[in-house]
């Protein structure tokens, strides 16, 4: 139990996280490419080169699936298993139905709190996975801000997010 991350205080359900089920989320961002500030970009590219892809493979080459695909699906599936992947925290915090009368989100780690407005954590992003392994020694997540101010020293040691 030490991996699940409670969300509780002024929310109107109390939610838990479980990031190890995460590495299945399309919501997951790729932590090394996420701060700088290419990602949105850089996603709508590379679905154009991909439908782009499609498209003329499929005049070139007619309807069947050549070996190729199996090559790409291999390329993906590794480096789902060998990339450093975070989640946005915004969907988890819209699940719980944030109270209005909240203003700031309290991190309990082993090593002490931290406290931030709530407008910022709807900015955090939660690391989950370093060279695709899951964070055992200083886990379950690292927390960074938004802006990446944090991405060298994130917030560690993660137990329970506390809207307050």
């Amino acid at each position: 139990m030490d991996r699940i991350i409670p969300i509780k205080g002024k929310v109107k359900f109390s939610i838990t996280l479980d990031p190890g089920v995460w590495i299945f989320d399309d919501r997951k961002v790729d932590l090394h490419t996420y701060f700088s500030g290419q990602t949105e970009k850089a996603e709508k590219e590379d679905e154009i080169q991909k439908i782009s892809a499609y498209w003329d493979r499929e005049i070139q080459e007619g309807a069947y699936f050549p070996p190729t695909l199996k090559t790409e699906k291999k390329f993906v599936k590794e480096k789902i298993i060998t990339g450093t992947f975070g989640m946005p925290l915004a969907p988890f915090l819209n699940n719980a139905e944030v109270l209005d009368d909240a203003t700031e989100l309290m991190i309990v780690t082993d090593n002490g709190e931290f406290t931030i407005p709530l407008q910022q954590a709807y900015q955090l992003v939660l690391g989950f996975s370093k060279d695709g392994k899951p964070l055992k020694e200083d886990g379950p997540v690292h927390v960074y801000f938004g802006d990446g101010s944090n991405q060298n020293t994130p917030i560690t040691h993660v137990r329970e997010l506390i809207i307050q």
